[in-house]
């Protein structure tokens, strides 16, 4: 016997997918639009080769190796300079490298724009970077003036010719504590 023809019901199938099967296949499209879909810079730091410019009002010295520029915070890439408050002799009543050291970033980028070329982030998520203010690398001159040391190679140079021309924190090289120095 014919079964009846239904006219306005449309062909039954059974289900294509069993239940497990439907979410995994809306699993895997899930990750796929967070994978693509999303930006990478969802939490917006800008990305690793983009400039961050800064007119001069909006420069801000933290020490002698980390700019603010704005809302930005910018560690000079290849240099390590004293903290703030580091004595440069072994006790404490030394002179202040650290205050030292910001004193001398803070006369490379006074009254200059300038124009940090962010290469990566640290551990606290600052950016590194290359700057320029006034045409002049600000890293190496941190190096050359004798308030930096070099941890990048190509800096290595400036740093040797600052420390035999006594210049900057080697004006006393006695005076360098061994924990800078190990840096």
């Amino acid at each position: 016997m014919r079964e009846p023809r239904r006219i306005f019901k449309g062909r039954q199938f059974g289900p294509r997918f069993g239940g497990s099967g439907l979410g995994v296949a809306c699993a895997v499209v899930a990750a796929l639009f967070l994978g693509f879909g999303l930006p990478s810079n969802l939490f917006g730091s800008a990305p690793a080769d983009r400039p961050v410019t800064a007119e001069p009002l909006q420069i801000r010295v933290f020490d002698g190796e980390t700019l603010g520029l704005g809302d930005r915070i910018i560690r000079l890439s290849g240099i390590a300079a004293p903290s703030r408050g580091e004595a440069c002799g072994g006790d404490t009543s030394s002179a202040d490298c650290g205050a030292a050291a910001a004193a001398a970033l803070a006369r490379l980028v006074h009254g200059q724009a300038i124009t940090c070329r962010v290469e990566g982030y640290d551990g606290f998520r600052r950016g590194l970077g290359r700057c320029i203010a006034g045409g002049r690398d600000v890293n190496a001159a941190m190096v050359e003036s004798g308030f930096a040391l070099a941890s990048a190679s190509v800096l290595r140079p400036l740093e040797v010719a600052a420390r035999n021309g006594r210049q900057g924190l080697w004006a006393d090289a006695s005076q360098i504590p061994a924990e800078w120095r190990r840096r």
